[in-house]
């Protein structure tokens, strides 16, 4: 029984997808996965397959296992610190961080894995601004 229900994990995905920016049908054309099939998935309609998985987790920037994890298929160790939680969307995570977390409900960590994307956004855009 998968432990994120399909709105929470399509709602992640849409987010990191539009972050990034893809449309569907860029990240449909980089997956390989329909983009009606996605935007299905987004919405909440479906659960993706760990295959599906599988063909969106790098366009999106996740690792494989992350998104298994976050899908409920892989259970989080709270006893050892994974790429995953090190690594989330390309970010550093604090060691210590990253440990608490895991042994947090998959809820709980979507809302945090959302707020700090949402953060490295904004950090960019700073950035970006300050730049020119």
């Amino acid at each position: 029984m998968n432990t994120t229900s399909k709105n929470e994990l399509g709602e992640l995905l849409r987010q990191e997808r539009v972050k990034i920016p893809l449309t569907l049908q860029q990240l449909s054309d980089m997956s390989g996965v329909s983009p009606s099939h996605l935007g299905r998935t987004e919405r909440g309609d479906r659960f993706p397959s760990a295959g599906v998985l599988r063909k969106i987790a790098k366009p999106l920037g996740f690792e494989e296992d992350e998104l298994f994890t976050l899908a409920g298929y892989l259970s989080p160790q709270a006893d050892t610190v994974s790429d995953t939680q090190r690594n989330y969307g390309g970010g550093r995570l604090d060691p210590y961080v990253a440990k608490v977390l895991a042994q947090e409900p998959v809820e709980v960590q979507l809302s945090v894995i959302g707020i700090l994307g949402m953060l490295k956004s904004i950090a960019k855009g700073v950035a970006r601004k300050e730049a020119d």
